[in-house]
């Protein structure tokens, strides 16, 4: 059976397609398992962060690019 060249496209991405998903599932089996934060880890809260002095105009996006 041969496929025909106007299907050879879809063929070719269903089999990158196929691998890809092995690779990806080989790959999330052999991961070891994320290990639970322990409640002894130091936590920073927000109080203890410096301020940090932003200089120069702020940023500000171009949603209109005809507009300067």
């Amino acid at each position: 059976m041969r496929v025909r060249e106007e299907d050879r496209n879809m063929v070719l991405l269903a089999a990158v397609t196929l691998f890809s998903l092995v690779v990806a599932g080989v790959a999330s089996v052999l991961e070891p398992a994320p290990v639970a934060p322990s409640e002894t880890t130091n936590q920073i809260s927000l109080v203890d962060q410096t301020p940090v002095r932003v200089i120069g105009a702020p940023f500000v996006p171009n949603t209109n690019p005809r507009e300067r």
